[in-house]
């Protein structure tokens, strides 16, 4: 049975030339482009995947917009997070429903969305921010998809240390991650996930330098590199550009305590790579 658009639903119209257009369907709505004026009723209640057609007969596609759409199309007033980065945040600090995940950064609110669709209906994601400008964008942002309420919204400076304990996860998106990781530690259940997100190999080292003195072990650092191709049988080759470097990502684990914990190195391989045997 055909899924329909309803009133109230956000919706992606792909009009002539794969040009994007991100709405909220509304009675008595229109979408104004240059290829004509598209009617929201006659968008309401068409099944998703078909073609719909504005004033001058030019076709707009009718699609449920992905988590990777809305957040490639959020306003925004930072640079976010890119959804190539994001997917693997989720599945290394292993979001799921009914976890607790800590954020701080939370810029325009790219990840946090990714975030709190991934643990509900029963998690919970705080997130910190100095700026409280920045905060209320990205607060909009996530009511314009309905999940603002799976987060907690807090307007302060994480060295002042995370009000909560025990929290599953924990990611930083801020320029000096080392500086906060005693307070990361006090916030993290003991094997808890740990992930930062950085630009430059100094800040790299930095960070990768502080971890193991503040309990974490068990780090890797990796890049993700996106590569498109142009999708048309007869011409599928690369595409001219692709999604290089956006950010080295750290990852490690809350580590317990334990007896000579101090004296190890902590490192492990990149991943895929298998220790030398002894």
């Amino acid at each position: 049975m055909a899924i329909e658009a309803k009133a109230g639903d956000l919706a992606l119209l792909i009009g002539p030339g794969g040009k994007p257009f991100l709405i909220r369907l509304e009675p008595g709505g229109r979408l104004h482009t240059h290829r004509g004026v598209v009617a929201h009723e006659d968008c309401i209640g068409r099944p998703w995947g078909t073609a719909v057609r504005s004033h001058r007969g030019e076709v707009f596609w009718l699609l449920e917009p992905s988590m990777e759409e809305l957040i490639r199309h959020l306003p925004r007033q930072t640079q976010i997070l890119y959804p190539k980065d994001i997917g693997y945040i989720l599945l290394k600090l292993s979001v799921r429903p009914g976890r607790l995940v800590l954020e701080a950064g939370t810029g325009s609110g790219g990840l946090t969305m990714a975030l709190a669709q991934a643990v509900w209906p029963l998690g919970r994601v705080v997130t910190y921010e100095v700026r409280p400008e920045m905060q209320a964008l990205a607060r909009r942002n996530l009511e314009r998809v309905g999940l603002a309420e799976m987060v907690t919204w807090r307007v302060r400076d994480v060295a002042e240390g995370f009000e909560e304990a025990e929290a599953d996860a924990l990611f930083l998106d801020l320029p000096e991650p080392w500086a906060y990781l005693p307070q990361a530690a006090a916030a993290l259940r003991s094997g808890g996930f740990f992930g930062a997100i950085l630009p430059t190999a100094n800040q790299v080292i930095r960070l990768l330098e502080a971890l193991p003195a503040h309990g974490f072990g068990f780090i890797e650092t990796v890049e993700i590199l996106l590569r498109p191709y142009h999708a048309v049988g007869w011409r599928f080759r690369p595409a001219d550009r692709m999604v290089a470097h956006t950010g080295f990502l750290i990852f490690a684990r809350r580590l317990g305590e334990a007896p000579g914990l101090e004296a190890l190195a902590l490192e492990s391989e990149a991943p895929g790579e298998e220790a030398p045997e002894a």
